[in-house]
């Protein structure tokens, strides 16, 4: 990927600064490469990022792989039993040293020359070398790894923003009792969406849309966002179940000692989020087309299936949800400025058996489809903001999650822009041409 010249920067932090909150983005946001690769510099490499699951490498050895922009990254289990991630680049000559998405391995071994790596990253096999070759600085370079309650978080900075602790610390206490720990990896979807990453979030932020979604309102209420002021004439009998229900919900929290305060911090500081615990419509145990879970065997110690779902959504890249059943994990990684790859994943109890606890389209129907719909809706807007026709349009009060994501993506990018300076306009071509001659 090519490096942001300094007109293209120019131009997209002009872009960013002119920004009219209350409103969707200019259209070079979701179109433009420069555009795109500022997004990967300003945000993907130097923010925590979701990447996986404690449960996708369970065992000593085993390893996952993921492409963030022009990084390729490894994450897994040493024979310490300590998960790391790496760059999976190989020291000599630059080869990628694992290319599967998944596997086991005793060592990292570069498939052009061999030499091999342990799976701390140090260097400890480069046959025909100078004898005088100091292996020690030879290691596989790392990036940094935060596992937050058995959700795998990496930053590929230098220097990766220090309040990833905040999140840790606010988030463990309502993930504790789903013990993702010893949970497993059900099944594994990835959608490659026809959007740029920031329409992909968009869509995610907001329920407006969510009568596009039959499968999912059986048990998610339709009040993402509202207020009671919000409520329609149409909607009220709905909105008076909603209040009995979360009124019933939140009984059973107290009693079983479950955080459900809403805590809100979708942009306040480089990383960001939101949790929520939420109740669910029907027999409100999970996000099934019956409204009952989807696996006999509950996650952790729970007895009781009706929970509701624990909402985690973070940015830049990733809305999370946790059920008494299962957790439906889901994270987007940008491939171009119209392309977007999500990864959702299913995890249950880790001595659930499928066949007999759980059936895998039974466990995913909910989310599969919602994921498919939206990737639709994605798509209609990637091909509307192309049009000359296209400007920008104001945000409904409900889509106030939506507007609070491009704070925080428009905070940060300037922040990157900002410590770029000095930053002057590129020269008029005429007076180019007059300075060369």
């Amino acid at each position: 990927m090519d490096a942001l010249s300094d007109p293209d920067r120019f131009e997209v932090a002009q872009l960013a600064r002119r920004r009219r909150p209350g409103y969707s983005l200019e259209a070079p946001f979701y179109v433009s490469d420069a555009v795109f690769r500022a997004d990967i510099d300003a945000i993907f490499a130097r923010h925590w990022l979701l990447a996986g699951v404690e449960a996708d490498i369970p065992q000593r050895g085993d390893y996952v792989t993921l492409e963030v922009g022009p990084f390729s990254v490894v994450i897994l289990r040493g024979m310490d039993g300590v998960i790391r991630a790496l760059h999976n680049v190989c020291r000599h000559r630059g080869a990628r040293l694992m290319s599967a998405p998944r596997g086991s391995a005793a060592k990292l071994v570069c498939p052009y020359h061999s030499w091999a790596y342990d799976l701390d990253g140090a260097l400890v096999f480069a046959e025909h070398m100078a004898p005088g070759m100091d292996r020690s600085c030879l290691g596989l370079k790392p990036v940094h790894l935060r596992n937050v309650s058995g959700l795998i978080f990496i930053c590929l900075a230098e220097d990766p923003p220090e309040d990833i602790e905040e999140m840790a610390h606010t988030v463990a206490p309502y993930l504790a009792p789903h013990d993702l720990a010893n949970s497993k990896l059900a099944h594994q979807i990835d959608i490659v969406e026809n959007g740029n990453w920031k329409a992909v979030m968009e869509n995610n932020r907001e329920c407006y849309h969510c009568s596009g979604h039959p499968e999912l309102i059986r048990t998610f209420f339709q009040f993402f966002g509202h207020t009671e002021a919000d409520v329609k004439p149409r909607q009220q009998r709905y909105y008076e179940r909603y209040c009995r229900i979360r009124s019933e919900m939140d009984q059973i929290w107290r009693e079983l000692n479950l955080p459900s305060e809403l805590v809100e911090k979708l942009d306040d500081g480089a990383t960001a989020f939101r949790l929520e615990r939420l109740a669910l419509d029907n027999a409100g145990e999970s996000y099934t087309l019956d409204t009952k879970i989807a696996c006999k065997k509950l996650l952790a110690d729970f007895t009781n299936p009706r929970l509701g779902a624990l909402s985690l959504h973070t940015q830049p890249n990733s809305w999370n949800h946790f059920l008494s059943d299962h957790a439906v994990i889901s994270f987007i990684l940008p491939l171009s400025a119209d392309r977007t790859l999500l990864r959702t994943k299913w995890l249950v109890h880790k001595d659930a058996v499928e066949g007999r606890d759980y059936d895998v389209e039974h466990l995913t129907e909910v989310w599969r489809k919602t994921n498919e719909q939206d990737a639709a809706f994605v798509s209609l807007v990637t091909k509307g903001v192309q049009s000359p026709a296209y400007e920008p349009g104001p945000y409904s009060p409900n889509e106030n999650q939506l507007e609070k994501f491009l704070t925080w993506y428009m905070d940060r990018l300037l922040k990157y822009f900002d410590g770029h300076q000095p930053m002057l306009p590129p020269p008029a071509p005429h007076l180019e041409s007059r300075l060369s001659s």
